[in-house]
């Protein structure tokens, strides 16, 4: 038995108290690879963004807003996990500022300044230890292969799982899983949960003990 960390579902950064920045993520992706990995009598904790889906009981569920938020509870979580799932999509870009209140329609053009928000699967490949292993995902719109294949590499993981853009908020996915050395091991195109399963059997073959 694993303990295994996913983080999963988008995460928000606010411009001012009542607008945001984020995307259409649902956290499916995320809660059908918890009850994959449950299935198999694994421990599960999940880092979740804002959704209106329900995790699997048996899971512990830790919720944060933010993508500081999420790192900083994915982090603490996973000193005590053999191993993560990067299925979130935290948002990439934050305001430079953060408005105290609503910003007013004056009818002239809004400029945002926006800078990086940090990665946190980047983040947890980087802070691994030599028992531990980290699966990012990598959504590309172009490339796909290829793009995921270079996130493997900068970002630590021992597996990535590259799909696309059709993922977002959808009942199915399409993705290819992605070795250390490049090779691809498994290709599927299925309902989440199918998709979850399938990930979560290859992760057991080649990385859980």
């Amino acid at each position: 038995m694993a303990k295994i960390l996913i983080t999963s579902g988008p995460t928000r950064q606010y411009l001012d108290p009542v607008r945001y920045l984020s995307n259409a993520s649902s956290g499916r992706m995320g809660a059908a690879l918890a009850q994959a990995a449950i299935d198999l009598g694994h421990e599960v904790t999940i880092v979740s963004g804002p959704v209106s889906i329900e995790y699997p009981s048996r899971a512990t569920v830790i919720p944060v807003v933010s993508t500081d938020e999420m790192l900083h509870s994915a982090m603490q979580a996973f000193r005590d996990c053999d191993g993560a799932i990067g299925a979130a999509a935290p948002c990439d870009y934050m305001p430079r500022f953060v408005n105290d209140q609503k910003i007013a329609k004056t009818g002239d053009p809004l400029t945002l300044q926006l800078i990086e928000t940090p990665d946190v699967v980047a983040t947890l490949g980087q802070n691994k230890t030599a028992s531990q292993w980290v699966v990012g995902f990598a959504l590309e719109s172009e490339d796909r292969r290829f793009r995921a294949t270079v996130k493997l590499e900068k970002k630590h993981c021992d597996l990535i799982v590259s799909n696309g853009p059709t993922a977002i908020d959808s009942d199915e996915n399409e993705v290819e899983l992605i070795g250390r050395s490049g090779d691809v091991l498994m290709k599927i195109h299925a309902d989440k949960q199918s998709v979850a399963d399938r990930i979560l059997q290859v992760i057991q073959e080649r990385l859980i003990p």
